[in-house]
């Protein structure tokens, strides 16, 4: 081979490797279009929110963001949420595997059912959550005389954001439990492996991303829930009141600093334990041998 076929030869190649990164046609535009509608939806709300934050100082941001009163509403909201997220963790996995691994007589009803949370508007919820566990109501009544009394308590605001954060975790375990190899189920118990040591070490591991991303879902979604929740928890003070009222009020008051100021607080927070909740998910892919 001579000399100057050597040296074209890489010149050959060069509009090849150019080519080959194009694999999208038209992908300037798409991603444009992207960026375009990404900024319009979600990051120019959001800057707005932080620049009217900015309006206040220091101290009076601090003032706002850490009144007993807002403080109260934290600890409600963010604890009735991871704890409604935990329910749904535990009784959405079992929802899933019964509509997937069994048969029986309405299982569709029960599937259709399952999107009620979806397509119900919050406040009917609300609504209708408050009239069956009131004092009066189909279940309260025979609550309260036991002590245990639901709505306009804690307890109702974890019941409301149980009820509108299940679907997430159901309608993301129940694809990967259909999709389940049950070879190797069969395999291990061909082997000797007990029920509890098939779903320990085959199913679980299999199904652990979808359960923390159907968690995180239903966690950041109860975070953020109003309408379910007004009507149940009684809005009490320092008891049952949720950091969203919180924010509603301080605009019914023209107070939009102090609201956006509590806002910006909920946003951080939020976003910062779906990254801690997606670092869990692309550490259980590693461990599983999957592409994080």
């Amino acid at each position: 081979m001579t000399a100057a076929t050597l040296s074209a030869a890489p010149l050959a190649a060069a509009p090849v490797r150019r080519a080959a990164k194009k694999v999208l046609p038209g992908f300037g535009l798409t991603l444009g279009y992207t960026l375009f509608y990404l900024s319009i939806i979600v990051l120019i709300p959001l800057s707005a929110l932080l620049f009217k934050t900015f309006s206040l100082t220091w101290e009076q941001f601090a003032t706002a963001v850490t009144s007993p009163r807002v403080m109260a509403s934290y600890r409600l909201t963010f604890g009735a949420s991871l704890f409604a997220a935990l329910v749904n963790l535990v009784f959405g996995l079992l929802l899933a595997w019964v509509l997937v691994r069994y048969k029986f007589p309405g299982k569709k009803i029960v599937d259709a059912l399952v999107d009620l949370p979806f397509a119900l508007p919050t406040a009917v919820a609300g609504i209708s959550l408050t009239a069956i566990l009131a004092g009066n109501g189909w279940i309260g009544q025979y609550l309260e005389p036991l002590g245990i009394k639901l709505a306009f308590t804690p307890a109702g605001v974890v019941i409301a954001l149980s009820f509108i954060g299940l679907p997430f975790v159901v309608r993301t375990v129940q694809p990967v439990l259909e999709d389940a190899e049950k070879e190797l189920e069969e395999a291990a118990t061909s082997l000797g492996a007990t029920r509890l040591q098939i779903f320990k070490r085959v199913i679980l591991p299999h199904i652990t991303p979808a359960l923390l991303t159907g968690f995180a879902m239903a966690f950041a979604r109860a975070i953020g829930e109003y309408g379910s929740v007004i009507f149940i928890a009684g809005n009490m003070p320092m008891i049952s009141e949720i950091t969203p009222l919180i924010i509603i009020g301080k605009l019914e008051q023209y107070d939009y600093a102090g609201a956006t100021a509590v806002a910006v607080v909920m946003l951080v927070i939020s976003f910062v334990l779906l990254l801690v909740i997606n670092g869990l998910q692309a550490w259980q892919r590693r461990n599983a041998g999957a592409p994080a």
